[in-house]
């Protein structure tokens, strides 16, 4: 009950302010009136409507002015990209990325702050964000060094940036203003293999042990066996083959193993996709005289997940794998 008698209150309350107010905007207004004088006058504090000036018509760019400026402007991005053209793979084609990287930011600035002609406006916008564009993916593109890097002309290669910049300097070439910037090569990604057991590198002495290796992932892989530092030997084994290595010398064996796309001879590696890691457990081959002859260790690694396999794997810096 109380709570329905607080809600009538306040629905009473609400009425009787509500009829104030309407009794108190009939004398407002009358009091204005009064004010006036009763004469129906304007009200002298009104302000007077403020006159406009229009604002002035831009002056039209003209075409010789701007093709001069064009060239000023993408010159020094033009020099930076054919040193990324020239350049050898590596730290030096990583420096002179780079520098085109910074080069292109440059031009794209100046690009937004050029006036260009009517005709050649659009055109002249979507080279400054082409160009912009250009300049993260050539820093993007930079391989950085290590054993699995890509090369940046494969990078290059699939990314819009480049045929961005084509595209706007078409659009500015067919309205009379040519773009003068050779664009630097790019590459097709490679699928470089080896035949399945090639040994990459083979420092075995001698002895009766054999490894058999089978490869169930879905890349190529190398597995390479070590004694303290000293590489003994590394096997390339296709996806989905086995691959066995005969005259393992006797001895405790660290077992490293890789696996990517397109082995590069030069690196000894994989460059794309690339896993390095290593078998927890090491590798010990043995060599005895038994009753009736010689007994010999022979091993089996599979490189694939399975339910009850009983070896375990840890991931390694690519820069700790051994060559």
């Amino acid at each position: 009950m109380k709570l329905l008698r607080a809600r009538g209150a306040g629905r009473r309350s609400a009425t009787a302010l509500g009829a104030v107010l309407a009794l108190a905007l009939p004398l407002t207004a009358c009091s204005g009136d009064g004010g006036g004088g009763g004469d129906g006058g304007a009200d002298p504090k009104t302000p007077a409507t403020a006159a406009t000036t229009p604002a002035p018509t831009p002056t039209p760019v003209d075409p010789t002015a701007y093709r001069h400026a064009l060239a000023k402007i993408v010159a020094p991005l033009d020099t930076a990209l054919r040193r990324v053209d020239r350049a050898a793979e590596g730290d030096a084609l990583d420096t002179a990325l780079d520098t085109a990287g910074t080069a292109a930011d440059t031009a794209a600035g100046r690009l937004d702050l050029e006036r260009a002609p009517d005709d050649a406006w659009s055109a002249h916008s979507e080279l400054a964000g082409a160009v912009r564009d250009l300049g993260a993916s050539l820093v993007d593109a930079r391989s950085g060094g290590g054993r699995c890097a890509t090369s940046p002309r494969i990078t290059l290669r699939s990314d819009d940036a480049l045929a961005s910049v084509r595209e706007a300097d078409a659009a500015l070439t067919a309205l009379g203003y040519a773009v003068d910037l050779k664009l630097p090569r790019t590459e097709k990604a490679k699928h470089r293999r080896l035949g399945n057991n090639t040994l990459v590198k083979d420092r075995r002495q001698g002895g009766l042990g054999r490894l058999v290796i089978k490869n169930g992932t879905s890349s190529d892989a190398v597995v390479t066996l070590t004694e303290g530092r000293r590489t003994n030997f590394t096997v390339y084994i296709r996806k989905g083959s086995d691959a066995g290595v005969r005259r393992v010398a006797d001895g405790r064996y660290t077992v490293y193993f890789a696996s990517g796309t397109d082995w590069s001879a030069s690196k000894r590696s994989f460059t794309r996709d690339c896993s390095f890691q290593k078998f927890d457990d090491t590798a010990d081959f043995h060599t005895r005289q038994v009753s009736g002859g010689t007994q010999y260790t022979i091993l089996t690694f599979s490189l694939e997940k399975s339910i009850g396999g009983n070896a375990t794997t840890s991931e390694v810096p690519e820069d700790e794998f051994p060559s």
